[in-house]
């Protein structure tokens, strides 16, 4: 990963998301195995056991994921589908909770391996397993879209995280084009009937403007307008990484948070359009 920046700056050169996958699989995923930095139940969707994986695709200059994002190298350990499942499982059971989840990093790396996890879930006796993603690989191949609606237990949720491609290049350092990813992957769940819902760092106006948040809102239009009544909107999280990372991208927000975005609720497209 030597020629892949290592979190964004002004200055970084932009990526091809895609490939830095395939180089970050090189990595984190070894036969059927893949790094994870911990497994522990949190009060998030009600109370979740969680497996936290290294290494992305993304450089995200808000991204609260520890350091195994951007040296994934040099962090966490090497688990099987059984022994992730079994973490999993271990969690839920010691705090009382049915339902499971991948977060950190890019969970997506490592398809064969998601999807052995997947096939442990899918016989066990827990309810739900949410599979949290940037989308860029779900958007470049539908096989794996495919792959996932064979099962009945995963919701997906997409995190996009800008409005329009030039501003996704400063959020993430990617290629403005890889844009587009994220919304082809919405297509294909859509397409194959996988449950899954969309969230976007739009609430916060440190970040993101008015005018952005009406692009992404209009793009997620496009598609449905259902997709913007339940979007999920967040707001930049004060974690020590993601300080260093705005540090490193050149950004200083005020802290605390003052105020948020009014909620994206439009009926339609063409209320939308009128409320402009």
């Amino acid at each position: 990963m030597r020629d892949y920046p290592r979190y964004a700056t002004p200055d970084s050169p932009r990526f091809d998301p895609v490939t830095l996958a395939k180089e970050t699989e090189r990595i984190v995923c070894w036969r059927d195995q893949r790094k994870y930095t911990a497994f522990y139940a949190t009060g998030v969707y009600s109370g979740i056991a969680t497996g936290y994986s290294c290494g992305c695709c993304l450089r995200c200059v808000f991204c609260w994921v520890d350091w195994s994002r951007d040296f994934p190298e040099r962090h966490g350990k090497f688990y099987s589908p059984q022994e992730v499942f079994t973490n999993l499982s271990n969690a839920a059971r010691r705090h009382g909770v049915k339902k499971l989840r991948i977060s950190g990093a890019e969970p997506t790396i490592g398809k064969e391996h998601l999807l052995k996890v997947l096939e442990h879930v899918e016989i066990s006796g827990f309810d739900l397993f949410i599979l949290e993603t940037n989308g860029v690989l779900l958007g470049v191949d539908r096989d794996y879209v495919r792959k996932i609606s064979r099962f009945k237990k995963p919701h997906v949720r997409v995190s996009l995280k800008a409005g329009t491609p030039e501003r996704f290049a400063e959020k993430t350092g990617a290629k403005a084009e890889s844009f587009e990813l994220p919304f082809d992957a919405i297509r294909n769940l859509i397409d194959y009937g996988v449950s899954f819902h969309v969230a976007a760092m739009s609430a916060d106006p440190r970040i993101v403007d008015e005018r952005e948040r009406e692009s992404l809102a209009l793009r997620l239009m496009s598609i449905d307008d259902r997709l913007v009544s339940n979007l999920e909107e967040e707001v930049v999280d004060p974690y020590k990484t993601t300080f260093a990372r705005l540090r490193y991208a050149g950004l200083k927000l005020e802290w605390p948070l003052k105020r948020i975005h009014r909620p994206l609720k439009p009926a339609s497209r063409e209320e939308f359009l009128r409320r402009r």
